[in-house]
C-alpha cells in the first residue's frame, strides 16, 4: 500500500472514529457541542477523501502527460537520426 494511502486511510479512520465516538457521547450526555464536533469530524473524513481522490486524479494526469511527452521527445530524436542532424 503506497505512503499516500496509508496515510489517507489512517485519518479516515481517526476523524471517522472521532465522530461517532463524539456524536455519541454528546447524545448519550445531552451536550450539543460534543454532537457539533462529532459531526465536523465526519465532514472532514469526507473531505480527505475527496482531496485525496483529486490528487490522485491529478497525478496520473501528470504521468501521462510525461509518457506522452516521452513519446513525442523519442519521435523527435528518430527523426533527426534518420536525417544525420545529431550533434
Amino acid at each position: 500500500m503506497p505512503a499516500s494511502r496509508t496515510l489517507t486511510t489512517f485519518t479516515v479512520g481517526f476523524l471517522l472514529l472521532d465522530g461517532v465516538l463524539l456524536g455519541y457521547s454528546g447524545l448519550a450526555l445531552g451536550r450539543r457541542m460534543l454532537v457539533f464536533w462529532g459531526v465536523v469530524c465526519l465532514l472532514a473524513s469526507a473531505l480527505v477523501v475527496v482531496g485525496w481522490r483529486r490528487y490522485r486524479r491529478a497525478m496520473s494526469e501528470l504521468e501521462r502527460a510525461r509518457r506522452e511527452m516521452r513519446s513525442e521527445v523519442e519521435s523527435l530524436r528518430e527523426l533527426l537520426q534518420d536525417k544525420h542532424l545529431n550533434n
